[in-house]
C-alpha cells in the first residue's frame, strides 16, 4: 500500500451521525458530536465527548499507555469488563481536539453508528 509522506499521520474529522456505545443492554455513551480520528495504519476510531458518556458507570483502571503522537491515555472499566475505553486527558498539542473525549474498544463494547 502506497502512502503519501506529505499526508499527516493523524487527521481529525467531525462525525455528526448518532453513535451509541453499549455493553449488553447498558448504554455507556450516546452522542452526535463524535470526532473520527484517522491514523495511518489503523482503522478509524471515534472519540466521544466525555460529557456524553455515563461516567458514573465507568471506573478508572490502573492501565496507562503512551502514544508518541497523542500522549498518555488513561483507561476505564465497566464492572468486570476491563479497559473498555480510554481518554487522553492532556493530549499533545496537535491533538487538543480529543481532550475531554474518549474512545471505546469495539472488541469489548457494541458501537452502533447511524
Amino acid at each position: 500500500m502506497h502512502t503519501d509522506a506529505t499526508e499527516p499521520r493523524i487527521t481529525l474529522h467531525p462525525y455528526r451521525h448518532r453513535v451509541q456505545v453499549k455493553i449488553g443492554d447498558t448504554l455507556l455513551a450516546e452522542t452526535t458530536r463524535a470526532i473520527e480520528l484517522r491514523e495511518r495504519g489503523y482503522p478509524p476510531r471515534l472519540y466521544l465527548p466525555r460529557e456524553d458518556a455515563r461516567m458514573e458507570l465507568l471506573t478508572r483502571s490502573d492501565t496507562v499507555t503512551h502514544c508518541p503522537f497523542k500522549g498518555d491515555a488513561a483507561y476505564y472499566s465497566h464492572g468486570e469488563h476491563h479497559d473498555v475505553a480510554w481518554s487522553y486527558g492532556q493530549p499533545l498539542a496537535d491533538m487538543q481536539a480529543i481532550a475531554q473525549h474518549m474512545a471505546f474498544d469495539d472488541e469489548k463494547v457494541t458501537v452502533t453508528q447511524g
